[in-house]
């Protein structure tokens, strides 16, 4: 339901005839005087989202959108397998109504297991619409052309069979949209939905544009947006002033003070051709008083600090540009050698730059290199000049750095806020009282690139992190999902940025995909439960990766996108009853794919076929850990045990070697340390085995409920409190820990246990040594890795019931 209020939450971002024709696409049917329309092409997973994003729920609880989420209520039973557009618009009355439109598919719309639910069918003008009505709240829906209709008005829905969108911008400007991202939006500037992007109370964005048309990517401490802005009417749109012109890159970030609210500026390559264009959309002479200073300025700025303003000149010749200043050259003051100058033409830069700038009392002003800086008092001028001395401006902070990554370098128009200008903006949208908390979000910008006819838009609201110290952990994300999680998360790699993203499955068998940035992906409804760890194969030897892994009835192959990979997924009658192992041999990606049920093994090729060559079918027993492949020298091992015989076969499934005596066995894995296969029996006896049959034991003191884990030349033991690391001992406090597991990364050994009694996750080093701010809060054993571009390792864990937790280990 979240998703349905999201039209409310992205202005708070920014601010918040009849025909017989056939409606052949989902625009057509949008209502006449839609403001903003939605369109996502994964519902469910923008609905995640939206859940996970930290910014729009700070912003969710104000009374604005908890009346909205109400009235949305009936739209969460609609659960479309295409493209979706949710439109919102206002009638003659001023009330907001949504629509829906989707193609009409089989269970669609359900509604046989809702409480409280009514049923009416009306006709209008001899067309059928169904009222229904849930908890109180009413939605009309209908059936048009294949394409389901429903709204909040039923004059809306009567009049879609009539109407056919003949907007062609409309149509052009949604054809940019990117369905690879969370979701589209496209807004109507001129309908007044949303009041103001900007800082300054006289840019209105109802003269701003006709059409805004953003794709929006959602994660869970940023928001990234970019598209494209168009108005056909040249001198009636403030975007066209900038028509003819050329963006140049923005400097005004060089000589704001970091601790200011921000920044505006805007460019142009030729000031005439700006000044003319301004004039027209403002309907006055294009002559102005003093119309030199300007000649050979290039950008100009505000910078914003409480209730005052600094407006900023960026010129590329400071000789022409002091000439033209060379009647207001009276010192009235000097700070650090930086002479102060009164200015006897105050309301020189409202007057020409209106409604850009509203600052008319610019009575004071200073020249910091290419920079001239006019402001209204003393202070301020003081403030921009000790910053700009010392290197303290917001060119230089990490949160102006992070965001300019995901910007231009050269915009028209670019506006930059801190927390407190954020908060004012969304204040002018839905005129709330709430205490937003948005105090980490220290830089937030968007800007507009004009180019041929339309300018293009980028924007990001980020939460920023306080730099780490070294050794520290910080908790990187927190992902609710939508019900308890059912087994540890762990990474797989993206083949396309070559980082990881996270994997984990729900206790309705959900399978989520999670990127590294906290977004939801995808989500799956699997048929069973995941045993063990998913693999990840290259099934067309291309370079793209695939999961694989087995539930109790199933093999699935899925691709990137969450989709089965024919001839998969397998269906089995008999249970399967380990994790699937899958071997590639030579390294060739000539995959095999082990299946147990029970004592018997079936192996598989990537088309689904059955190997003929492999002749092991059953052991003595049932299979109580999952196959593994080693490799000795040239030679391939298949090793596999059952509560008292362990198996080591060739490729042919073979025996290789036959073990010259035999044990109880406990259900931990077999490895390969020291070149012998090892594993441990049910009374804690370590046991290796090598290539000739030979076995050795040795009694490591560990109790039946016990784990081990190795690399080939490391070995890790587990036993109620006592971790024991290349024969190290430590003694944990008492709890019920969680199988250790061991991580060989960047040439280093790490060893990890949970306390799922005390919630505590400990990580360890080769040495049996205490990783520095260890343990750390967690409620599952945890995957480690480095996931991202830099050199930190991350590890995730579950937390709440329903969360999984990415900390970074600074």
């Amino acid at each position: 339901m979240r998703l349905l209020c999201f039209s409310l939450l992205l202005t708070t971002i920014f601010g918040c005839s009849k025909s017989n024709k056939s409606h052949s696409n989902l625009l057509d049917l949008v209502p006449k005087n839609t403001a903003l329309i939605i369109k996502t092409s994964n519902l469910e997973s923008l609905n995640n989202s939206i859940n996970n994003s930290d910014f729009l729920q700070r912003i969710s609880k104000t009374n604005t959108y908890k009346s909205l989420l109400e009235k949305l209520e009936p739209l969460s039973n609609i659960k479309p397998s295409n493209n979706i557009l949710i439109c919102f618009s206002e009638d003659e009355n001023a009330s907001l109504h949504y629509s829906v439109i989707t193609k009409y598919t089989k269970n669609l719309f359900l509604t046989d297991s809702l409480p409280n639910y009514i049923e009416e069918t009306l006709t209008y003008n001899n067309k059928s619409i169904i009222k229904s009505t849930i908890n109180k709240n009413t939605i009309y829906s209908t059936i048009i052309d294949s394409t389901f209709f429903a709204s909040s008005s039923k004059t809306i829905v009567a009049d879609a069979h009539s109407n056919i969108n003949t907007d062609l911008e409309l149509e052009k400007i949604h054809k940019t949209s990117d369905s690879d991202k969370t979701l589209s939006m496209i807004i109507k500037p001129k309908t007044g939905f949303i009041s103001s992007f900007w800082v300054e109370d006289a840019l209105n964005l109802d003269t701003f544009s006709e059409y805004i048309a953003i794709d929006v990517e959602l994660n869970q401490n940023d928001i990234y947006f970019n598209g494209i802005t168009k108005a056909n009417d040249s001198s009636e749109s403030l975007i066209n002033i900038f028509k003819h012109t050329t963006p140049q890159i923005n400097q005004i970030q060089k000589i704001t003070p970091s601790n200011s609210d921000g920044f505006m500026s805007f460019t142009f390559d030729d000031f005439e051709i700006f000044n003319t264009n301004l004039s027209k959309f403002n309907r006055k002479d294009s002559i102005v008083n003093n119309t030199s200073l300007f000649n050979d300025v290039i950008e100009v700025g505000v910078i914003y600090e409480g209730k005052n303003s600094a407006l900023i000149l960026n010129s590329t010749d400071i000789i022409s540009t002091k000439d033209a200043l060379l009647s207001e050259l009276n010192i009235t003051d000097t700070y650090r050698e930086i002479s102060i100058f009164n200015f006897s033409n105050p309301t020189l830069f409202a007057r020409t730059f209106n409604p850009l700038v509203n600052f008319n009392n610019a009575n004071l002003y200073c020249v910091l290199d290419d920079f001239f800086v006019f402001a209204d008092n003393v202070e301020m001028l003081q403030n921009i000049i000790a910053n700009y001395q010392n290197k303290t401006t917001l060119s230089y902070t990490s949160a102006f750095k992070d965001i300019k990554e995901k910007l231009s370098d050269a915009s028209s128009l670019f506006q930059v806020t801190d927390a407190s200008s954020l908060k004012s903006i969304l204040n002018k949208n839905i005129k709330s009282t709430n205490n937003f908390k948005l105090n980490n979000y220290k830089t937030s910008a968007i800007q507009f690139i004009y180019d041929t006819n339309f300018a293009h838009v980028n924007g990001i609201i980020k939460k920023n992190k306080s730099k780490a110290s070294i050794n520290s952990i910080s908790e990187e994300l927190n992902i609710k999902l939508d019900t308890d999680i059912l087994n540890t998360p762990q990474f797989v790699k993206n083949h396309i940025t070559k980082q990881k993203e996270i994997v984990v499955q729900d206790i309705n068998n959900n399978l989520y995909l999670i990127s590294n940035k906290g977004k939801i992906l995808w989500k799956k409804q699997l048929q069973g439960s995941v045993l063990g760890k998913i693999e990840q194969i290259d099934i067309y030897k291309n370079g793209r990766l695939q999961l694989a892994f087995a539930t109790p009835h199933r093999v699935y192959v899925l691709d990137r996108n969450g989709k089965e990979v024919k001839p998969f997924s397998l269906k089995f009658n008999d249970e399967i009853t380990q994790p699937l192992a899958v071997f590639d041999y030579d390294n060739r990606k000539k995959y095999r794919l082990l299946v147990t049920q029970s004592e018997h093994i079936l192996m598989y090729d990537t088309k689904g076929k059955t190997v003929n060559g492999f002749t092991f079918k059953k052991a003595n027993g049932n299979i109580i850990s999952q196959p593994k492949h080693f490799r000795i020298g040239s030679k391939d091992y298949i090793a596999l045990k059952t509560k008292n015989k362990l198996y080591i076969l060739d490729r042919l499934g073979k025996t290789r070697v036959k073990p010259k005596q035999s044990h109880i066995y406990s259900k931990q894995p077999i490895f390969l340390f020291n070149n012998t296969f090892t594993t441990t029996t049910d009374t804690g006896d370590l046991i290796s085995i090598d290539s000739k049959g030979n076995v050795s034991s040795r009694n490591l003191n560990l109790s039946e409920n016990h784990f081990i884990t190795t690399t080939s030349k490391t070995l890790v033991t587990q036993t109620e409190n006592k971790l024991s690391i290349k024969n190290k001992t430590t003694e944990l406090d008492f709890g019920d820990y969680s199988k250790s597991k061991l991580f060989y990364i960047n040439n280093k050994i790490y060893i990890s246990t949970t306390d799922l009694q005390s919630h505590k996750t400990y990580l360890f080093d080769s040495q049996s040594k205490l990783l520095p701010n260890f343990p750390v809060y967690g409620n599952s054993s945890i995957e480690l890795d480095n996931i991202d571009k830099d050199k930190n390792l991350e590890f995730v864990t579950i937390g709440d019931s329903n969360a999984i937790i990415l900390y970074q280990i600074n």
